[in-house]
């Protein structure tokens, strides 16, 4: 018998929200992504429940044990009790009776293997009682030990039912598949089949699960096979994923923390793709910085003018591109350079209109070849100089 050893299992406002149903004689199972994790010593921000009680009764039960209910999903079966600021989705047992690539019609029942079949991988059909007790009505147990992302049943039919599922299995693959064990071939051929449908979905969605992707540990096998199978192409125009797994490399040789907006850049013509992925404001800033720094002549130059973060993208987007590694002190240089401040003001020269900008541009170069290291008075020296 498998077990949970999940410190969230044990605590009181757990054990309020599963007794508020299984007290009423109803299950409460925890399932997806929080076991999944749990099995994986990995922590999830997010406890998921599922019961037999119809989403009626979870709002009347936990109403009768002063537990806030908030009723985020009614139509599915999904109700939010919060406790101690923390919100656990409870859902009703269900099946899908429609579906039209993005939404689903589903009825409630009690049958937990009808649940389970609705769901989109094996390693996310693993259901586990309040004890711990871990229960796989699908195999999926297996599957999540060999790391092997595997959809339930019929991978065409799991996709026909949400074509975000094509995105969802690279995004998962790179999360949590065997680098060495390779994608699934039925599951990719299914994924390239469905490539078309990929433009009904909302841009949001696709930004979201790009985000996801890049941010993974190693992504670069996995956007590899989206590219094989055209779906890159559908979503990222002009993507080329060569440079994406020795920037990996050289972000994990140089400590360097992921950052999906660095590894987006490294894929081609990130600014274009703005409304693809739905960027914010601030998204659109960082990354038209990222480029920016990439077509300045050198790192510190790249870190005075655009910041730290950028430079040190386009520097390690640059080692990939080249296949040489980074310099060993290129943190240091940047941060270094990103803090420099020109100690001259257009008010420390006597100078006006066009000859003022002109010599405020020469002086900031020469103090930038110094390594900004000549002075105030050493760059006032310089003024007359033609």
């Amino acid at each position: 018998m498998t077990r949970l050893a999940a410190d969230w299992l044990a605590t009181p406002s757990t054990r309020l929200v599963c007794g508020v149903l299984t007290e009423a004689g109803h299950q409460a199972l925890f399932v997806g992504g929080c076991v999944r994790d749990a099995l994986l010593g990995r922590c999830s921000s997010d406890i998921d429940l599922a019961t037999d009680a119809p989403p009626e009764f979870v709002l009347d039960l936990a109403a009768r044990a002063g537990v806030r209910a908030v009723p985020t999903g009614l139509e599915h079966g999904t109700v939010t009790l919060v406790v101690d600021g923390r919100g656990y989705e409870v859902t009703t047992f269900r099946r899908d009776i429609a579906t039209d690539g993005r939404r689903a019609t589903v009825a409630f029942g009690a049958d937990i293997v009808a649940d389970a079949a609705r769901r989109d991988f094996t390693m996310n059909a693993l259901y586990a009682r309040p004890d711990g007790e871990v229960l796989d009505p699908l195999d999926g147990l297996p599957d999540l030990c060999a790391r092997r992302v595997r959809f339930v049943g019929d991978p065409s039919a799991r996709i026909a039912e949400d074509y975000l599922r094509v995105l969802r299995f690279f995004r998962f693959h790179a999360w949590f598949g065997d680098p060495e064990g390779g994608l699934d071939p039925e599951a990719v051929g299914a994924c390239a089949a469905a490539g078309e449908h990929l433009g009904t979905l909302s841009r949001e969605r696709v930004g979201a699960e790009i985000r996801k992707l890049l941010a993974a540990p190693d992504p670069a096998p996995a956007v590899a096979a989206m590219a094989a199978t055209g779906i890159l192409a559908r979503l990222l125009p002009g993507a080329d994923p060569a440079i994406l797994g020795p920037l990996v490399h050289f972000e994990a040789a140089g400590s360097h923390a992921p950052r999906w907006p660095r590894r987006l850049a490294a894929l081609g013509p990130a600014v274009g793709w703005a409304e693809t992925l739905r960027f914010s404001r601030a998204e659109r800033k960082a990354i038209a910085a990222i480029v920016a720094a990439g077509a300045e002549p050198s790192d510190v130059v790249a870190a005075y003018r655009h910041g730290a973060e950028a430079a040190l993208d386009a520097a390690l987007i640059r080692a990939a591109a080249l296949g040489s590694a980074p310099r060993p002190d290129l943190a240091e240089a940047i941060a270094g350079a990103a803090a420099a401040r020109f100690p001259l003001r257009g008010a420390d020269l006597d100078l006006r209109g066009p000859a003022l900008g002109a010599a405020l541009r020469r002086l900031e170069t020469a103090w930038i070849a110094s390594g900004f290291t000549l002075d105030r008075d050493a760059l006032l020296g310089r003024v007359t100089e033609s």
